[in-house]
């Protein structure tokens, strides 16, 4: 079969690690069978949902490297849901309620005093044409509920396996709210008939509503996509990622010089059977990635993970992907990056770690160390030099010093770079040549 997906964001704030989960696992999916990709802004809520948002949400999906095959907008398709909400009013399963919040909560309250769980009472199907005039005429407003048939619904998930929802145990949902709004339950069943979606990959925080979803898939006589319902990632401490509560974008990293890459791994594998690792293109992933591998327990973000995947991302990335970037960085030179790369955190630090080839450095020279790179400098071999220069050079100082291991190799490295870290002094004196050796050695 033809295979349709879609990620559908609400646009009320910007995107986190959470919201890349679904988005790219769909994406994987989509790619690995072929299929299309929808991306469907759910933004019906009024209050919350901005242009500026949604707009955001495609600057991230395009840096992380996702193409939407197709954009839909929920807040242009109402008459869709127009139609869908007379003919479930036509059947009967859409009923109007005018029950205030107040008055729900003290329904609520009620019942659990007295030990029954707090679902709605169906009340409002008891209410006469009367009734209704006259709550009206009151000023009240309905909101509309779905009659649910109170019966398991079964389904076979892609990821979880057989699944059972009792919707018998569950309040009628509200579909439609008191001032005409839509909440996410219809319009998403009716967009999912609509774009003929086959697979609806999600949050296992969705397992109850899609029991629900389907029984209104039913009601409006459409196909019902299969389902997959993928463990949540959670933060470092366990919580689980969310816009109200601030947690950190992925424009955020976008800003903070992360690679696009490293945060689909660590979004899409984290809490899989597939081992984190630096692939080296999203479509490397959905060839990897299956559904199945997606573990039943746990997906918890690690910062320190992230940081080393990230670290070698870079250190593998070769010249011709980093070009350009470079360039826009000032930094030009094939060998130069070849040589830099594997110290390299987030690709900006390249800026700094070329100081190392063009200077000007500090060297740092410790007063006992001063003889010795007297010594160093006078024994400094004739160009030309290669790769075999470094070790017939300081072969020759411990030769005439004694000197070995750090107490030889740290000196020549903090006088030649001025710090005690940094890439093969082997390969970086080649580069630089002698003058500049010889201008750097005190």
């Amino acid at each position: 079969m033809s295979v349709t997906v879609r990620w559908a964001p609400s646009p009320t704030g910007r995107i986190h690690l959470g919201n890349a989960r679904p988005a790219l696992l769909n994406w994987f999916f989509a790619r690995r069978h072929g299929g299309k990709y929808v991306l469907r802004m759910d933004d019906t809520d009024w209050a919350r949902s901005t242009r500026e948002f949604a707009d955001g949400i495609e600057v991230d999906l395009d840096w992380l490297g996702v193409k939407p095959d197709l954009l839909v907008r929920q807040s242009e398709r109402t008459a869709l849901y127009d139609a869908a909400r007379d003919k479930l009013i036509a059947a009967g399963r859409l009923y109007p309620c005018y029950e205030t919040e107040e008055e729900l909560d003290r329904k609520r309250a009620r019942a659990r005093l007295l030990g029954k769980p707090p679902i709605y009472d169906r009340a409002a199907l008891d209410l006469s044409d009367e009734d209704k005039a006259r709550l009206e005429a009151e000023g009240r407003k309905p909101h509309w509920r779905f009659k649910l048939d109170g019966k398991p619904v079964i389904f076979e998930d892609l990821i979880k396996g057989k699944q059972t929802v009792n919707t018998a145990s569950m309040s009628d949902p509200v579909l439609i709210r008191a001032d005409g709004s839509y909440l996410y339950t219809l319009p998403s069943v009716v967009d999912d008939i609509d774009l003929a979606i086959t697979h609806v990959i999600r949050g296992e925080d969705h397992v109850s509503n899609t029991g629900t979803q389907i029984e209104i898939f039913e009601a409006l006589g459409g196909p019902t996509p299969i389902f997959g319902h993928h463990n949540l990632l959670t933060d470092a401490q366990g919580q689980g990622f969310s816009k109200r509560l601030g947690s950190q974008s992925i424009a955020d990293y976008r800003e903070e010089g992360f690679e696009p890459l490293a945060v689909a791994i660590m979004a899409t594998l984290t809490g899989t059977s597939v081992s984190v690792e630096a692939f080296d293109s999203l479509d490397a992933i959905a060839e990897k990635l299956e559904l199945s591998m997606i573990s039943h327990g746990s997906a918890r973000f690690d910062p320190a993970e992230f940081a080393a995947v990230n670290a070698r991302l870079l250190h593998a990335m070769p010249y011709e992907q980093a070009a350009n970037r470079l360039s826009a960085l000032g930094v030009e030179g094939e060998a130069g990056w070849n040589l830099l790369r594997e110290n390299l955190n987030k690709f900006g630090d390249i800026v700094e770690w070329n100081e190392l080839l063009t200077g000007p450095i500090t060297p740092v020279v410790a007063d006992e160390d001063r003889e010795f790179l007297a010594l160093a400098k006078a024994a400094l071999p004739p160009e030309p030099w290669d790769l075999t220069t470094w070790g017939t050079w300081t072969d020759a100082l411990k030769a005439s010093t004694g000197r070995k291991g750090k107490a030889l190799f740290l000196p020549l490295r903090m006088a030649l770079t001025g710090r005690h870290d940094g890439p093969e002094l082997k390969s970086l004196i080649v580069l630089l040549g002698r003058t500049e050796c010889l201008a750097r050695l005190p």
